[in-house]
Formats: C-alpha cells, structure tokens, sequence
C-alpha cells in the first residue's frame, strides 16, 4: 500500500509543525504535530513505510527579524532584488528558509524518497480552501477542518484541531495527486533543487464539472 505524507513546516521550533499521513482512500493514518528538526528527523527516520511514501512539504517563510520597518512591510512584496541600489543585507529579501533542506536532501539521495515542496498559500487558493477570515485565526481554523470534513471526506474530530495538522493534510492531498493524477499538478517554481508544485486544478471542481 503506498502512502502519502503531509509536512507543514514551521519556521522555528518555537512553533509547531504538522505532519499527516494518508491512503489512497483519504484516511488518515497519522496526524501529529512536531517541534525541532530532531522531531521531524524522527518521525521520518521512523516510519516503517517511508520507502512506499511520496512526501510532501511546504515552504517555510523566513521570518527572521529584521531591522529596519521599511524592511519588515517591504519583505512579502519583494519577489526579486532587481534594483542594485538596494543591497540584500542580511538576506532581507529571502522570502523562504532553508530550514531542513540538507535532510530533506539527504532523504532523496541516500533513500530514493520523492519529496517535493509546495507554497502553503497558493495550494489553498488551487483547491478553493482560502476563507474570508484572518490566516491562522480560530475562525479560518474552524473553516478548514469543516471543509476538509464535509467535500474531502476525512473524519475529523467535532473540536478545533491544530492548523498545522489541518494544513498538513493539504500537502498530503497533494502528495497523492502528483502520484496518482500527475497531469493535474504543475511545477510552479524550485527551491533549494525541490519542486515546488500545485494543482492545475481543483479535483473536487473537476468531477463536479463532470
């Protein structure tokens, strides 16, 4: 049986990372939520299935602290540094990091796992999840796991969930797409020799349109 691993990053280990493990019928098999980089490496390290497991984890922004308020409010909108009057001083306009890249890597090379990356944001936009409500707020929360419930099938509990487990399952969702519909997943960009991936089309809307 193969398996499908959702992993939403966290960008320190001050805040905790999701991780989701489905089938090929969208049950969960596993949700739990990480810390530091030795839990994530664990939990890999681990898991009995990993050699019949596509994985797939999101990008995590950099949010390192910056000095200089022009800075902080000008990082999300500045997708390349064009202008070479404006010096990138202490990587202020590296909109990801690389935490976890070199184990993500030595996954790849020494084990043969597929592992590809995937823009949070963008990956809920693809499959209509985004709310009308502020990101990571209760109420976008609440939003998810109702929509992940009732149109995508999973069986999850009546009290709120984690957003990181809720957000893992995305990439999981994803995972299995690009295995089993690779048609409908597109290359959107790469990171650090990963693919960054996503939906060319929402699944859901796909069949209903049929």
């Amino acid at each position: 049986m193969q398996y499908f691993i959702g992993l939403s990053l966290a960008a320190s280990s001050g805040m905790d990372s999701g991780v989701a493990v489905i089938d090929s019928d969208n049950n969960l098999i596993l949700l739990d939520k990480l810390y530091t980089m030795n839990d994530v490496m664990f939990f890999f390290d681990n898991f009995p299935s990993l050699m019949y497991s596509k994985i797939c984890i999101s990008q995590v922004w950099d949010r390192t602290m910056l000095n200089g308020k022009w800075r902080i409010l000008g990082k999300p909108y500045q997708l390349v540094a064009t202008n070479p009057l404006i010096k990138n001083r202490e990587g202020w306009t590296h909109r990801y990091s690389t935490r976890g890249c070199e184990y993500f890597r030595s996954l790849v090379e020494e084990k043969g796992i597929e592992i590809n990356r995937f823009e949070l944001y963008l990956t809920r936009q693809s499959l209509n999840l985004s709310s009308c409500y502020k990101e990571r707020s209760p109420a976008d929360c609440k939003f998810l796991q109702q929509t992940l419930h009732y149109e995508w099938g999973f069986d999850l509990p009546t009290n709120m969930m984690p957003m990181s487990q809720l957000e893992a399952i995305i990439g999981a969702l994803l995972a299995k797409e690009k295995a089993n519909n690779p048609e409908n997943v597109r290359k959107i960009s790469e990171f650090r020799n990963f693919d960054v991936i996503d939906f060319v089309k929402n699944p859901k809307a796909v069949k209903a349109f049929y």
